[in-house]
């Protein structure tokens, strides 16, 4: 029999593992309830969202002894107390516990609190009853009064009649359905861990809600929550070809821990081959995997890789000296960047209105034509305002010359987003999807009060891309544990397309070791406007925890090679203390489409599956 733990941490070094990230639901398997495997890099899977004022400010909150149990309906429910960000008590919530519903244990709908009485709760603990056909609830409060009560469904939340008194808080009664109670920390082997409560993992996969969770979920949440690990290559045991050209055109198949597949070239050893003589050659080569040590540049954060009529540029944010340039580097192939020289195109000195603070620049390709969108201020910070500069008909993006002055980004009257020295904006993005262009940014306002860093979207004007043609609309605030993480903010947005999805990813938290990157996801045919159609996951999607000696990732744009592979570009730092700093690796796809940024050189082509053979056939 295997198990599904659930489990919070025990809170460390706040740039390591603060109280925001500590105190939420963890998930860990075992096959023999006693040494379990973290998954999601030992990180949380389920946030509690923040509170709202009527100013707009965000109050955040965390939450403490989560119990996961089982609906009848295969659904997943959670109950939890409900607390502050850091820890303390949550007036809002005394009395009462926040629930959630779950279908898969990947994404969570919170559904709000349920009152149970009067003092502080302590620990909850529910179970649903085949017998009764509702949900029981257990619970002691602060004063260590204990109680129990039903339910009929979670999102009524509202009790069934009064509760009842019980002598003591027993969780190992609620095991049908709602697990038991995992009381032992010495065997887990996972650092930090607090466990609450486990289920058991079903051989059979059929319909089931009282003893456990199929094997099929819970084999899903291994591939989702693992980082997936190439387990082999797949090469046609005899290709034809006329031409090296030709056989460069067959591709190896990687194949992952995760069931998905990447297409590889293959550098070929040709030096017995005569394509001028027909034949049968045993032929060997190597899974071409380029190779990008972290970091590509030093003191260079946000940064951004386009391709340009044949060539590639690479450009950033230069910590170096305070951000007061940009430099941007030209090669023929991404690995050519690493070394390239860097070309001044942008200071905080030449062009009127632009005195400093020149941040995450972007290219663009729009209609045909190269932009550059980026932020920048006449001196002061609370002046930031996102502009956009424009390469000249047949210019060299490498050349400062071939760059218009920068234009600050306007809405469809001419009227600036917000009021300098009140908001900012920036890390401003572009995209076009399904016909129409969008911009997104982050926007803060700093007075008369700061509500931290919002990502807006409007439609994008493409003749005139600092053109704004409508009104912003916010489409996320940071309200989870990691967004608000030391400060409050969404901000580095970039998009990236999928076959019928629409991928969104951002950064958020304070840009040290605990800045985190964010998913944002719509469908296609919905209305990009209308924030209520994307869906934001619960955890972040890279985070410190995902490659070892990288801190504070984020910050990420992507770009597509010659061969279709895409690549993500983004910074981190090498140590907690170390400088952002860029890195490149490519983005693999899981198994429903959606992006993995953590997938490491070493995984993504194991050294012991390198080497391909075949036998070539020339006719």
């Amino acid at each position: 029999m295997a198990y599904l733990l659930n489990y919070t941490r025990e809170p460390m070094d706040g740039m390591i593992y603060g109280p925001r990230l500590a105190y939420s639901m963890h998930l860990a398997v075992s096959r023999d309830g006693k040494e379990y495997k973290a998954l999601n890099h030992n990180s949380g899977v389920l946030f509690v969202k923040a509170t709202e004022n009527e100013d707009g400010s965000l109050n955040p909150k965390s939450m403490k002894n989560p119990w996961l149990f089982i609906l009848p309906d295969r659904r997943f429910g959670v109950a939890a107390v409900r607390i502050e960000g850091d820890g303390g008590e949550d007036s809002e919530s005394k009395g009462c516990v926040v629930l959630f519903v779950s279908k898969d244990l990947l994404e969570y709908e919170e559904l709000g609190l349920l009152k149970l009485g009067t003092e502080y709760i302590e620990e909850i603990s529910c179970a649903y009853s085949e017998e009764s056909g509702n949900i029981r609830l257990e619970w002691r409060d602060q004063s260590g009064s204990c109680f129990t009560a039903r339910m009929r469904r979670l999102e009524e939340l509202a009790l069934m009649g009064e509760p009842e008194p019980l002598a003591e808080f027993s969780q190992q009664r609620l095991s049908a359905g709602g697990g038991s109670k995992d009381q032992g920390t010495e065997n887990l082997g996972i650092e930090g861990a607090v466990p609450h409560n486990r289920l058991e993992i079903l051989e059979e996969t059929g319909e089931v809600w009282g003893n456990g969770i199929p094997a099929g979920i819970a084999d899903r949440l291994c591939k989702k929550l693992l980082t997936p690990v190439n387990a082999g290559i797949l090469f046609p045991e005899q290709v034809e070809a006329d031409s090296r050209e030709k056989l460069e055109q067959y591709r190896a198949e990687a194949v992952y821990s995760d069931g998905t597949r990447a297409l590889k070239r293959v550098d070929w050893d040709l030096s017995k081959v005569d394509f001028e003589k027909k034949g049968v050659y045993d032929i060997q080569g190597k899974i071409r995997q380029q190779h990008f040590a972290f970091p590509v540049a030093y003191n260079r954060a946000d940064p951004c890789i386009g391709r340009w009529k044949g060539k590639y540029y690479f450009i950033a944010t230069n910590d170096a000296d305070g951000n007061h340039t940009l430099y941007v580097r030209k090669g023929d192939s991404l690995e050519e960047l690493t070394e390239a020289e860097e070309h001044l195109i942008l200071d905080s000195s030449t062009h009127p209105g632009i005195g400093g603070l020149l941040w995450a620049p972007e290219f663009h390709e729009i209609n045909g034509r190269l932009y550059i969108f980026h932020a920048a201020t006449p001196g002061e910070f609370f002046w930031e305002e996102s502009h956009v500069m424009e390469l000249r008909e047949g210019g060299d993006p490498a050349c400062r010359e071939d760059w218009s002055a920068p234009k600050r980004v306007v809405k469809a009257d001419g009227s600036n987003i917000c009021e300098a020295g009140k908001e900012i904006t920036l890390d401003m993005t572009c995209f076009e999807w399904q016909g129409e262009w969008y911009a997104v940014w982050s926007q803060r306002q700093f007075l008369p009060k700061d509500l931290g860093a919002w990502l807006y979207i409007a439609r994008l004007d493409p003749e005139s891309p600092w053109r704004l043609l409508t009104e912003p609309v916010a489409l996320s605030k940071p309200e989870y544990g990691w967004a608000n993480n030391h400060t409050f903010v969404d901000e580095g947005p970039f998009a990236l397309m999928g076959e019928d999805k629409l991928y969104l990813t951002f950064s958020s938290a304070a840009v040290d070791a605990s800045y985190v990157v964010g998913l944002l996801t719509i469908e296609k045919n919905r209305d990009l406007l209308e924030p209520k159609n994307w869906r934001k996951k619960n955890y972040p999607i890279l985070t410190s925890r995902s490659v070892e000696g990288e801190f504070g990732t984020g910050h990420n744009a992507y770009v597509t090679d010659e061969d279709g592979t895409v690549w993500n570009t983004y910074h981190a730092r090498p140590g907690v203390d170390g400088v952002r700093s860029s890195g490149i690796r490519r983005v693999h796809f899981d198994l429903d489409g959606e992006p993995v940024l953590d997938l490491t050189e070493e995984n993504d082509v194991r050294e012991e599956y390198r080497l391909v053979r075949t036998s070539l056939v020339v006719k």
